[in-house]
């Protein structure tokens, strides 16, 4: 249930960006031109909305053995269908390219075809992979409202060139992560195991 509420903010928040942009212009303009956004509060809310997809994601990547990070199912219809390993991976290329088209960078080479790179193949690599590429994100919602850096379009992302901002393409990210993060609680789930964040909780300590 949480998850699901959570995409539901973010999906509302993306057409919400989207919907703006269409209106008046970018995001960004309407920043500077003190109409309708505030950079501070928008930068605040998306790294609290980072920080809570991050989490459960990287937390359901490290609960998976090393030794079922090439696991897929097989009951059902699941031909062709990427592995967990290739999930995460495939999850932080994602990050890399639309943080860095967020942050007008040039495309990430190493990323490929939204696989990741080659060499990145053990568990403890993908890990390291999956933390930079939430860290690259979290640098794109840091430069929101900051007009010295120029925002490109990714050929990856839906959103058309003359629609595209900064805050939309970290958002677009955010959503990519937890449809990602759903498939891989299943993939946990298969396996006997508990995702983290669906855990009890203990209770707090008493004062």
């Amino acid at each position: 249930m949480k998850t699901t509420r959570w995409l539901c903010v973010v999906a509302m928040l993306l057409a919400w960006c989207v919907a703006g942009a269409a209106q008046t212009g970018s995001a960004e303009e309407n920043v500077s031109r003190g109409a309708g956004l505030d950079a501070q509060r928008e930068k605040h809310a998306l790294q609290i909305l980072l920080k809570a997809v991050e989490k459960p994601t990287v937390s359901a990547a490290e609960a998976m053995p090393a030794d079922k990070y090439g696991f897929t199912p097989t009951d059902g219809e699941f031909k062709g269908v990427r592995t967990f390993g290739q999930q995460v991976k495939h999850l932080a290329a994602t990050n890399h390219m639309l943080a860095a088209a967020a942050l007008g960078e040039d495309p990430v080479a190493a990323a490929g075809d939204e696989a990741g790179p080659e060499t990145v193949r053990t568990k403890a690599e993908i890990l390291d992979y999956l933390n930079s590429s939430f860290a690259h994100l979290g640098k794109a919602i840091d430069a929101i409202g900051d007009k010295s850096k120029p925002v490109r379009a990714s050929p990856i992302s839906p959103l058309p060139a003359n629609a595209t901002t900064r805050m939309a393409l970290t958002v677009e990210s955010l959503i990519h992560v937890f449809d990602h993060y759903g498939q891989m609680v299943e993939y946990l789930r298969m396996n006997g195991i508990i995702p983290p964040a669906s855990r009890p909780q203990p209770p707090p300590a008493k004062p």
